[in-house]
């Protein structure tokens, strides 16, 4: 196969290339008809072409390097279990030229005033359906048509402000309408990290595509949120159903990118017709909620009263117009795929126009002359559920040519079943090249359009999500059946504004104050901090004691037997070299961790995946001994990586002092019962200086003191040495600043009942002698330590 060109870089005779066919009669975006390279590709190819396998492979590297290192994933469910997937990025972006896109943009355009027509009448007068012009049941019987929010008129006069159109291209060249996106609309997030992936392996050829940048769409779209509040004090937040949502990484990625609040159902409360959130400085109000959950879940008072991730009277606020969703709650009806048999009729109704775009060919089996079409010619039919959502080959087929059915059994199934069931015309996508195994192979091609309303108007993503299917079958396209993500790039015939996310400026500069933290957040920053420093504390015990079993052997058996108390009080059998007790202090921390996605760093995020998966890959690998010695040795070295990245990188503001807290805390508390135990008067020989290489403080103590090592001079240094790090007068100095920092830490001239118990027990510490701090003293103050914990949450995180 040989393109027209005379440029030898653009024939397919190389052997990344040779075993390029496109199936017959198929579209294909790279080739057409007679083999030639269309003119949109041959820029990009000449320079695919001229790359050698090695840089190729580099280039190639470099884009799954950057999703790696940024923790971009995708949840896939299945057998009962979900599992995070690294993000599958096909490598070769979809190429469009410009004036084609413009017509997709128009027809998609007017694709979005309908539905926004339709949601009105739906939600509104009802007027389609007492004029037979939707069915009533098809509408009634929809479990995604709320009745609760018939008569609610959004606040702004919009239902709709994000949209996602799938849409394929046929045989014959012309693009289809596949599937509406209206309920949560997923993928942009992920199309921008397509682009910084793709543009990364391909950065030379990109830059001179003349390919327009995203960043404007995010932009438009974020300031056309922040001008719909009525209260510029309020906030704009995303709602998400949590970390398990399959797609959580990009709600973090986005509420980050924009600048907006993460919230979770809990998060949120109405009061006085106002939704607002809570936060450590007491609840803040929500003027604008950009929602990524389904609207049944929203609240579980009138709409779905099984939901544990709404949140308690959110309809009644839209009733009352107290704040405004996007899109609004019951738009999930829009994606029904039995309405998209109605939907080129409702144009001419709504619009007065025919669509730009056509549907899928699709028929409501609720008739019997759609029955009859159907039975004509059931095999390029594809039957599936009347309310289904998404591609029809996204779920479980049906039909004849699916399923077995006979001639006869298929007709009283539509006999039977007719107004539950839609056929749809089974779909032939276009094919787009993608590297399978070092070659160009042609992989079916859906793609992804997002539209959002700006001040403007719509606004068409000049780009998207292509959907590239992992063999040629068309449902190999899904994500949760392996499917593959691809940039989409429009190429323009002159250069592109360099755009950003920053507006040029219309006023003197103001520095911006910080926004409140929301409570779910303190309290999960707090207890990574916790969780982090206990996962510490644990490798310094093991540490130690692998150092003394591999050197001493059965010698240090009262030794470490009266380490036992403090393995037991962390949960931690030291038998084996990383036992399940770290592995499990990890985890807790990269489950809080994951809980602020949109507040950590990416670098920290990373940093703490790559310290669970040694310890994890260390744990099946190392014994007992010295070889645990040293292995816990590098884990710690990777652990204060870590932190070191944390300290450094975070800003100084409400998260870090909850994070700051709770490490402070636990080290506190570690430190405690280390001494409790370890520095007790019927400790066996060798438990003091067992307990200053614990306490990572061996050269400071030979500094320090130069006599014998005895329980007053580490008393001294481990707990009242307000200059050593590790020391729990240290760990009360560092929780004293900052909670005296935190909002409303005193009440009208007052201490808060927290800041009254802080400063009582660190004035009792630092008031303290080394003599007096008897085991049973230490045991007390660990307690009144942890009672800190209760008073922070009871003030702050609940």
């Amino acid at each position: 196969m040989q393109t027209a060109s005379s440029d030898p870089t653009l024939t397919f005779a190389t052997g990344m290339t040779r075993d390029y066919r496109p199936p017959a009669a198929t579209q294909d975006e790279l080739v057409d008809a007679r083999g030639e390279l269309r003119p949109v590709w041959r820029g990009f190819m000449r320079h695919l072409l001229a790359l050698s396998e090695d840089e190729r492979t580099k280039r190639l590297a470099r884009a799954d390097q950057y999703l790696m290192d940024s923790g971009v994933f995708y949840r896939q469910y299945g057998t009962g279990q979900s599992v995070e997937r690294p993000w599958p990025l096909s490598h070769i972006p979809v190429l469009i030229a410009e004036g084609e896109w413009q017509g997709l943009s128009a027809a998609l355009i007017q694709r979005a005033d309908l539905l926004e027509g339709l949601m009105a009448d739906l939600y509104g007068e009802n007027r389609l359906v007492a004029e037979g012009k939707l069915p009533a049941g098809l509408i009634a019987a929809n479990p995604e048509w709320l009745r609760p929010m018939v008569g609610v008129r959004p606040r702004d006069g919009h239902y709709l402000h994000f949209l996602a159109f799938e849409i394929g291209r046929g045989p014959d060249g012309n693009w289809w309408v596949l599937a509406d996106r209206a309920q949560a609309p997923s993928g942009a997030g992920y199309a921008l990290e397509n682009r910084v992936a793709t543009s990364r392996a391909f950065s030379e050829v990109y830059a001179g595509m003349n390919v327009p940048r995203l960043a404007g769409f995010f932009r438009d779209f974020r300031d056309q949120l922040q001008a719909l509040r009525h209260d510029p004090q309020a906030r704009v937040a995303i709602l998400t159903p949590g970390t398990m949502n399959e797609t959580y990484y990009e709600h973090a990625y986005i509420a980050r990118y924009l600048g907006f609040t993460l919230v979770e159902g809990e998060d949120l409360t109405v009061a006085g017709d106002r939704l607002l959130v809570r936060t450590v400085s007491g609840l803040r109000p929500v003027d604008v909620l950009w929602r990524r959950m389904d609207s049944g879940f929203a609240d579980p008072v009138e709409l779905n009263q099984m939901s544990r991730i709404g949140t308690p009277g959110m309809v009644s606020a839209l009733r009352a117009q107290g704040l405004t969703m996007v899109n609004a709650l019951g738009s999930g009806v829009l994606e029904t795929r039995a309405l998209m048999a109605f939907l080129p009729k409702l144009a001419q109704d709504l619009l007065g126009a025919d669509l730009m775009m056509p549907n899928i060919a699709t028929w409501w089996c609720g008739g019997a002359g759609e029955r009859q079409a159907v039975l004509a010619d059931p095999g390029r039919m594809v039957i599936s559920d009347a309310f289904a959502t998404g591609l029809p080959y996204d779920g479980p087929l049906q039909g004849l040519a699916a399923s077995g059915l006979s001639h006869a059994d298929l007709a009283a199934k539509l006999a039977t079943e007719g107004p539950q069931l839609v056929a749809q015309e089974a779909v032939t996508l276009s094919t787009t090249p993608a590297l399978v195994e070092g070659r160009l192979q042609p992989r079916p091609l859906s793609l992804r359009v997002f539209l959002a309303r700006t001040a403007q108007g719509w606004q068409v993503m000049p780009g998207g999500f292509g959907r590239i299917g992992a063999s040629p079958e068309p449902n190999a396209i899904a994500m949760q059946n392996g499917g593959n993500a691809a940039d989409v790039w429009i190429v323009a015939d002159k250069p592109q504004p360099v755009v950003s996310m920053v507006a040029p400026p219309t006023a003197a500069y103001r520095r911006a104050t910080p926004g409140s933290l929301p409570s779910r957040a303190a309290d999960n920053l707090f207890w990574l901090g916790r969780y982090v420093e206990r996962a510490e504390g644990i490798m310094r015990l093991l540490r130690a004691r692998n150092i003394r079993l591999a050197e001493a052997g059965e010698a240090a058996t009262p030794l470490l037997a009266a380490m036992d108390p403090l393995f037991d009080a962390l949960d931690t059998k030291p038998e084996t070299g990383v036992p399940a007790g770290l592995l499990s202090a990890l985890g807790l921390a990269i489950s809080s961790a994951g809980h602020v996605r949109d507040r950590f760093s990416p670098d920290a995020w990373q940093a703490l995946i790559d310290l669970n998966k040694t310890a994890a890959r260390m744990a099946t690998k190392v014994s007992p001994g010295d070889d645990a010695a040293r292995a816990l040795s590098a884990l710690l070295r990777k652990l204060t990586g870590f932190s070191g990245l944390v300290h450094e990188n975070m800003y100084r503001f409400l998260g870090w002092r909850f994070l700051t807290i709770g490490r402070h805390h636990e080290r506190a508390m570690g430190m405690a019962a280390n001494l409790a135990v370890l520095a007790d008067a019927k400790a066996p020989e060798g438990a003091l200086d067992l307990m200053i290489e614990v306490g990572d403080s061996v050269m400071t103590h030979r500094r320090r003191f130069s006599l014998q090592t005895s329980r007053v001079t580490v008393i001294d240094l481990l707990a009242l040495d307000e200059m050593n790090p590790r020391s729990m007068r240290y760990q009360l100095d560092g929780m004293a600043e900052q909670l005296r920092l935190l909002p409303e830490a005193d009440e009208y001239g007052m201490p808060s009942d927290l800041t009254r118990a802080m400063l009582r027990l660190h004035t009792d510490l630092a008031t303290t002698r080394p003599e007096d701090l008897t085991t049973q003293a230490i045991w007390a103050l660990r307690g009144r330590i942890a009672g800190l914990s209760d008073l922070l949450t009871g003030a702050y995180l609940r």
